[in-house]
């Protein structure tokens, strides 16, 4: 061996977590992996991982709100705005802060839509989530989240990836980073779109960033093939293509083998995993095979780009063994600017979309016995202001409200959250001022549910051990969630 290879061979910078704990796997390591009824770390960078502590999920469903849902049409009953509704904003609501759009002195807005207390636990619910207050028991809704970012893309970045520029693993890259997926047909991170659009941020969301490709989100359709060009081409039969496969991951080896990148191996795993999916793939997506009372329960409608669709879908993959399970659902940015955007308009088809499907994920998941490890997530990037939009200055012909990041509501369910509400903003809902959390407070959370602890889950990146919660804004897990 040169001394260039030599070199290389004992830098181990190239070595992932993963990869030192498979090369222990034949002395303590195998025994620690033995103990845990864990098998050995193999080849393939997806192999089932090692959680930091025993985990209460084993898979995450994420439901984002692309465009920011407003709170206080939803989940944040505020009496006192209601009184002061049409009123001039006080003149400290608006020095020093920075808005999309408000100009000038804006109205305050109450809410448009009557509020009343649900559940076991009186939570105030909005009536335009009829569905949602059938389960609404089941809900821990923070209403103390906060970001420090006012616009879609940087906002829905930081709530992804922890950071606000691109070029960073997303949560779900992280998941199946640190705990490989349970399933071998299809990949272990998958994202679902609706609503007409991705989200601003663009497939950064659901990027690996710095990590192996093998672990960013495969973004699957809700009709037509899951994958494009999934399917073999007229002519091609799947011995052949198996053959093919087979030649290209004997060069990937040998590549594998003189380089030690751990990307070739991410390769021959995205090779391995298409191969399967051509069989397995079009089986999990195919939701006509759900019976009648399924479709009634979720409102779908097969062949069609829906929430209610990829509800269902997300269904079918956590019971296939996805890890991570993104959807997103654009069309929550109420502005006011047209009918489709006006919370007296367009919110109410996007509530009307949304409120049966989650309903019908969350019921659906308990009497299958998945709810108690799957945690299913709720919200948006940002909230919206107590005041009334008034782009450039004047009363405008349709009702909205501009980006508020000092207050938005999410809610987290399953996986041994404790149901109930944390957390109060002001009597504007403006700004949260009881137990308040931050966007990484609440990624913490979520890796915590998975059994990855937020500090100890990294990857070697440009000389520093990278982690999804930035070291210079600290995290913390709730742990008053759990039940």
């Amino acid at each position: 061996m040169n001394v260039y290879d030599q070199l290389r061979h004992d830098s181990g910078l190239l070595n992932s977590r993963r990869q030192f704990l498979k090369s222990c796997v034949a002395g303590v390591g195998g025994a620690w992996l033995s103990s845990l009824g864990l098998p050995a770390l193999a080849e393939d960078p997806l192999e089932r991982g090692i959680p930091h502590f025993a985990p209460k999920a084993k898979r995450v469903i994420f439901l984002h709100m692309a465009g920011a849902p407003s709170q206080l049409e939803l989940f944040d009953y505020k009496p006192e705005l209601n009184r002061l509704n049409g009123q001039d904003c006080p003149r400290e609501f608006l020095e020093g802060q920075n808005f999309a759009f408000i100009q000038g002195v804006p109205q305050m807005l109450g809410s448009q839509y009557d509020f009343h207390q649900a559940g076991d636990n009186r939570q105030w619910i909005s009536d335009r989530l009829p569905f949602t207050e059938r389960v609404i028991d089941q809900l821990c809704i923070i209403r103390s989240m906060h970001t420090d970012q006012f616009n879609h893309a940087p906002a829905q970045l930081l709530m992804h990836t922890g950071q606000t520029i691109q070029g960073n693993p997303s949560i779900g890259a992280w998941s199946t980073y640190g705990l490989g997926s349970e399933s071998q047909n299809l990949p272990g991170y998958i994202v679902l779109a609706s609503g007409g659009k991705t989200p601003s941020a663009g497939k950064s969301v659901w990027g690996s960033g710095f990590l192996p490709s093998v672990y960013q989100g495969v973004q699957c359709r809700s009709k037509g093939d899951p994958v494009m060009y999934l399917s073999s081409p007229d002519g091609m039969p799947r011995e052949i293509r198996r053959k093919a496969i087979d030649a290209i991951t004997e060069i990937n080896q040998q590549t594998h083998e003189d380089l030690h990148d751990a990307e070739t191996l991410a390769r021959i795993s995205q090779y391995e995993m298409a191969f399967r999916m051509q069989i397995h793939a079009s089986a999990a997506f195919d939701i006509q095979q759900e019976p009648e009372y399924i479709h009634k329960l979720y409102g779908t409608q097969p062949g069609k780009e829906s929430f209610a669709n990829n509800c269902l879908l997300a269904r079918r993959l956590a019971e296939r063994g996805t890890r991570y399970i993104q959807l997103f659902d654009w069309g929550w940015d109420s502005h006011g600017a047209g009918k489709a955007e006006a919370l007296n308009h367009g919110f109410t088809d996007k509530c009307r979309q949304m409120d049966q499907a989650t309903f019908a994920l969350l019921t659906d998941l308990k009497q299958r016995g998945l709810l108690e490890d799957t945690l299913v997530i709720w919200g948006g990037e940002f909230g919206r202001t107590p005041m009334r939009e008034n782009r450039g200055g004047g009363e405008m012909k349709f009702i909205g409200r501009d980006h508020n990041p000092g207050a938005f509501t999410m809610w987290m369910a399953g996986a041994g959250i404790k149901p109930g509400a944390h957390g109060e903003t002001d009597p504007m809902g403006y700004r949260a001022v009881k137990d308040k959390v931050s966007v990484h407070d609440l990624q913490a959370t979520i890796l915590n549910r998975l059994g990855l602890h937020h500090k100890k889950l990294s990857y070697p990146f440009q000389g520093l051990n990278q982690t999804l919660t930035p070291v210079s804004k600290p995290a913390r897990v709730l742990h008053q969630l759990f039940a």
